[in-house]
């Protein structure tokens, strides 16, 4: 595979990700940390990171936008539930350790 061939499936797969993370509100962060070690804001961490990189001024704000399809603030009101006693001691346990 070419360069930027290679380039242009990883984009497709990573629209694919953001689109599926999209369509499953019903999986919360905290249940993607614990069983994944990311989430939606560790993505879009990492977008805000890779846009940096190739110099495009873009904060994490702005990353989550994409990343949430909306405001964080919005999308926060409308679908995150309040985290039980077991999830938040897995995160305890498995969370990141950084």
């Amino acid at each position: 595979m070419d360069k930027q061939t290679e380039l242009e499936v990883q984009a497709a797969a990573f629209r694919r990700l953001v689109e599926h993370l999209d369509e499953r509100k019903d999986v919360q962060n905290i249940d993607l940390m614990n069983l994944a070690g990311f989430c939606r804001n560790c993505l879009s961490k990492w977008y805000a990171a890779a846009a940096q990189e190739q110099g495009v001024a873009m904060d994490y704000e702005q990353a989550r936008e994409v990343i949430y399809k909306e405001p964080y603030a919005d999308w926060k009101a409308k679908y995150q539930g309040k985290a039980s006693a077991e999830q938040l001691a897995d995160f305890a346990k498995n969370g990141p350790k950084d």
